[in-house]
């Protein structure tokens, strides 16, 4: 009997993704793939964080990143997750400086590629997490400020209701938490592992994301790893 051809998800996005500040376990998204490893019919996920990648950058890698990694002739990955936009907001220079990509531009180009990706596979978006302006900057040129992470999680969340493409918000969730400075690294952008841990929870239990891999049946009977 030929055994199932188990479903593909394609993580596009940034540090975040890559697993930056959790040494342990990998980040949220090493934390997904494992578990998703360790089910009956969990899908194959690929982790494609790049330190320091904005939207547009992610832009023009998406096409070569997602058709290569179809595993099996003529078939491509069946989902896209993209998480994307923290180090469009930060400002260049000092704290009124130039945002990396201004708003007007970023919710313009996160409907682009919304699109693009959309004719691909089935998309899903993930929200961002907080930043600290206390410990700012970053690398002594980035500042990234906690409005503006708000404005341009608002931005994500507006792009795809526009599109119809499954949402999830992070940042009021964390800043809900009187202790969410300590689901941060020291540096004030990138989050601990205790940050990780929470969005791993979030992403594992997300109801539009349980749908896609079809697990939803599955997960209730699974303890969390």
């Amino acid at each position: 009997m030929a055994l199932a051809i188990p479903r593909k998800l394609v993580v596009l996005g940034d540090s975040g993704v890559y697993g930056w500040g959790d040494p342990e376990h990998g980040g949220w998204c090493e934390r997904l793939r494992r578990h998703w490893m360790g089910l009956p019919e969990g899908p194959v996920l690929y982790n494609l964080g790049v330190r320091g990648d904005g939207l547009e950058r992610l832009t023009a890698r998406l096409p070569a990143e997602v058709s290569c990694r179809g595993e099996l002739r003529r078939q491509r990955p069946q989902g896209i997750l993209l998480a994307v936009g923290l180090n469009d907001s930060a400002r260049i220079g000092r704290s009124d400086g130039r945002q990396q990509l201004a708003p007007a531009g970023f919710l313009f180009g996160m409907q682009q590629l919304l699109r693009q990706a959309s004719a691909i596979a089935p998309v899903l978006v993930l929200g961002l997490s907080p930043v600290d302006d206390a410990v700012m900057p970053l690398a002594e040129v980035l500042w990234y400020q906690l409005e503006t992470v708000r404005q341009y999680e608002a931005l994500l969340e507006e792009a795809c209701l526009e599109a119809d493409v499954p949402f999830l918000p992070l940042l009021e969730s964390f800043l809900a938490d009187p202790y969410w400075l300590q689901r941060l690294d020291a540096d004030g952008v990138h989050l601990s592992s205790e940050g990780h841990a929470l969005v791993y929870e979030k992403v594992r239990t997300w109801p539009a994301l349980l749908r896609w891999a079809q697990l939803e049946t599955l997960e209730l009977a699974q303890p969390s790893t």
